[in-house]
């Protein structure tokens, strides 16, 4: 039962010479054959949209910080 979980989890061999065979393709083409991983495409993400995160859950938690504070002393 395992084994032939396993054996559908591994690409057929005809799978990957056409695997192979589009790389080798790509790359002589001149155009990037391997997909971008995913560091380089958080490097070219803008950090805007972290920012405006960070402020807004800034802003959230320091109100109800603030409501706490003002509840218990006084």
């Amino acid at each position: 039962m395992i084994n032939k979980i396993f054996l559908r989890l591994q690409p057929s061999e005809y799978e990957m010479r056409k695997r192979n065979e589009k790389f080798v393709q790509d790359a002589r083409e001149g155009k990037k054959p391997t997909h971008m991983s995913r560091q380089e495409k958080l490097a070219k993400r803008s950090p805007v949209g972290s920012w405006a995160l960070g402020i807004v859950v800034f802003v959230v938690m320091g109100g109800v910080l603030f409501e706490l504070a003002r509840l218990i002393f006084l």
